[in-house]
């Protein structure tokens, strides 16, 4: 009697203290099945989306072992924070079925712990899992993607171009107000190249309006960057110097010729990273090249990956509270069970993921819908599981 009087004080007191023996005991259980997970699902995960495409490429294009497994090796980070989440929601699902199995959550609850309190700690580990994870996709993964990106690149001199080749496309506009105080955009300058060859611009033309209207067309037969001056040096043209009433005023031909040009259309003719290859801060920079090209569905799709950058780590709090709920329901799982319950909870996140993706690529859906659908809709229906549960 005297026991069970200081077991239902110490689970009182358990309520109503922010972190306490109980919380640590909950997060210890979790702590293991979580390290299982992490190793197991970051071994899938490397094994469909990278060992595959290694073995095909040391068969294939004769990639050294060596080189093989420094690639796998990069790619590891990224498969790590895919393992996350699927962990988290692997690591609650198991512990609290294992719990509820032995009748320790419902010891808990006869001495007045609500199964809010007892899924806090979960969530509290969730909440860490999404800073860790957050710290992995913008300071380890991206670079880490890339250099195994230009490493596989490098190892098999693949002859694919790893800059834009073709029709590089460049405007600058000004804001202005019109009579009525509307405001609209006036191209100033635009650049065109035919091509790039990795180091200079071919076939260019720039159209100067700087002053208001055409005041100079600038034909070049190639044309590079200088990184000393921070200013272009176009070789073998011609400048035509156009007049107020859109007359040749006077016709100039160069060997050479310096224009003070931004920097912008070198770095949009540069390889292109992937999103994956980029963290948060520079997929805005992508961004804004972008933006200057005009091409409205690249733009489109690089805004849905810079808000999924966004909102997957939260996937993680979104599965520890789905994963905590459903195992506090009295039951008598094993861990075959709970891992084949997580299987489908993660393929049907995952569906959803790809599903609000492709509306917002397609423009259906805006950008922060698509990337935050998933997990308010995950977030939701783990709310609403909690709420029943803790009725019963």
């Amino acid at each position: 009697m005297m026991a069970s009087k200081k077991l239902k004080s110490f689970y009182t007191l358990g309520s109503l203290v922010p972190f306490t023996i109980m919380d640590r005991y909950l997060i210890g259980q979790l702590l293991p099945p979580f390290l299982f997970g992490v190793g197991a699902f970051a071994s899938l995960v490397l094994a469909i989306d990278s060992l595959f495409e290694v073995m095909r490429k040391l068969v294939e294009s004769g990639l050294p072992p060596a080189v093989g497994l420094k690639v796998l090796v990069l790619q590891l980070p990224r498969a790590v924070v895919f393992a996350f989440p699927m962990s988290t929601l692997l690591a609650t699902l198991m512990t609290y079925s294992r719990l509820s199995g032995e009748s320790e959550l419902v010891a808990m609850r006869s001495c007045g712990v609500s199964v809010y309190r007892m899924v806090l700690p979960a969530v509290m580990l969730s909440l860490i899992i999404t800073g860790m994870t957050f710290v992995f996709n913008e300071k380890i993964v991206p670079a880490a993607t890339y250099e195994a990106t230009m490493t596989l690149e490098n190892a098999i001199k693949s002859d694919k171009p790893s800059y834009r080749r073709e029709n590089i496309f460049y405007p600058e506009y000004r804001e202005t107000k019109d009579d009525k105080g509307k405001k609209q955009k006036i191209l100033t300058r635009l650049f065109y190249a035919d091509e790039f060859d990795g180091k200079q611009m071919k076939g260019l033309t720039i159209i100067d309006r700087s002053e208001g209207a055409l005041n100079q067309i600038v034909v070049s037969e190639s044309g590079e960057w200088n990184p000393i001056e921070n200013i272009w040096d176009f070789y073998n043209g011609t400048a035509y110097l156009i007049a107020p009433d859109n007359s040749y005023r006077n016709i100039v031909r160069f060997k050479r010729q310096k224009i003070e040009l931004p920097r912008t259309p070198l770095s949009l003719a540069e390889r292109e990273r992937d999103t994956e290859e980029m963290n948060i801060s520079e997929s805005f920079e992508q961004l804004e090249l972008e933006r200057l090209s005009g091409d409205d569905q690249k733009i489109r799709k690089l805004k849905v990956r810079i808000q999924q950058k966004i909102a997957f780590p939260f996937a993680c709090v979104v599965f520890g509270l789905v994963g905590s709920v459903v195992g506090t329901v009295p039951q008598r799982t094993g861990k075959g069970a709970s891992f084949g319950i997580s299987l489908i909870v993660i393929f049907s996140f995952y569906v959803l993921l790809v599903f609000t993706r492709a509306l917002g690529d397609a423009g259906i859906l805006s950008p922060h819908i698509a990337a935050w659908s998933p997990n308010a809709f995950g977030l939701g229906a783990g709310i609403f599981l909690l709420t029943r549960v803790a009725r019963k």
